[in-house]
């Protein structure tokens, strides 16, 4: 469905539409034999709150970018190649509903659907798409990604010593490693994560060990703390970047409100023409 979708002047509009939207803070979209699967509004998980974003699946990548005008204009943009991407179910928990977590080799990250309906479409035309590009590359499905970073509301003391409580002096860190909150004096070293960087990035005193001694030779088994350290705490998570969006929150604490409508996927009706699958149904456009 989606080969058919590729030369046809429905696709090339909605790839020029989008461009528009993210208007010259993003980066051009329309290439050769690119289609857009489907689009909409999810709740995704930043490191201080959960905030509405525009996503854009296409058979290729995954954007997403900051809501700034609903349906007109978009900003921030991030593109996630999917070829790294493997995603993984998450419970439902208090008022967290309907989420899955978006995992690549340099960023991790929960998301949330209005409905399980919405849930169960996303994951499945996502999983659709990763599965196509790898068959048609030849390439293995990727097997190091980022950790999934606490949010700062799970850690009001540091993760590591378990004694220095936040304040406005005494900040916030994450461990790229592993994703948990350190404080300053926890988090003062830093190592090459390749799959992550090309430069050193913070890690906390307990993963530059590891990291240090196999990389040295030991014999080690290294694997991210993370589900140990939070045990039964709540499965929120957060987005493996130094998030923009709370650099904006300091100055401007207002964000639209963005309704939460259904996502559209794009495929072709019972005659043929091009048309769009809403609520498992295809309509001509």
């Amino acid at each position: 469905m989606v080969e058919r979708l590729v030369n046809s002047e429905a696709n090339a509009r909605r790839i020029t539409m989008v461009e528009s939207c993210f208007g010259s803070s993003g980066q051009p979209l329309k290439v050769p034999g690119r289609v857009l699967v489907g689009e909409g509004v999810l709740t995704k998980m930043c490191r201080k709150k959960p905030k509405p974003r525009q996503f854009f699946l296409f058979n290729d990548i995954l954007v997403y970018g900051n809501i700034m005008i609903n349906k007109k204009k978009y900003n921030k943009q991030h593109i996630i190649p999917l070829e790294e991407v493997k995603l993984e179910n998450l419970d439902d928990e208090g008022a967290l509903r309907n989420g899955w977590l978006i995992r690549t080799a340099s960023k991790s990250f929960a998301v949330y659907a209005a409905t399980a309906t919405e849930k169960s479409e996303w994951m499945l035309h996502i999983n659709n798409c990763v599965a196509e590009l790898l068959k048609k590359s030849g390439k293995k499905a990727s097997t190091e990604h980022a950790a999934v970073w606490v949010p700062d509301s799970e850690a009001p003391v540091c993760m590591h010593c378990k004694k220095t409580q936040f304040t406005v002096i005494s900040r916030r860190h994450h461990c790229r490693k592993c994703g948990l909150v350190v404080c300053g004096p926890c988090s003062g070293k830093k190592f090459l994560l390749q799959h992550q960087s090309s430069k050193p990035l913070r890690v906390c005193l307990t993963c530059y060990d590891l990291l240090s001694r196999a990389r040295s030779g030991a014999v080690e088994q290294f694997e991210t703390r993370q589900d140990g350290k939070m045990g039964k705490a709540s499965h929120e998570f957060s987005s493996g970047e130094e998030d923009s969006d709370d650099e904006e929150e300091s100055r401007d604490n207002s964000e639209p409100t963005v309704p939460l409508e259904q996502p559209t996927f794009y495929g072709f009706s019972d005659d043929g023409t091009d048309g769009v699958i809403a609520k498992n149904k295809t309509v001509s456009t």
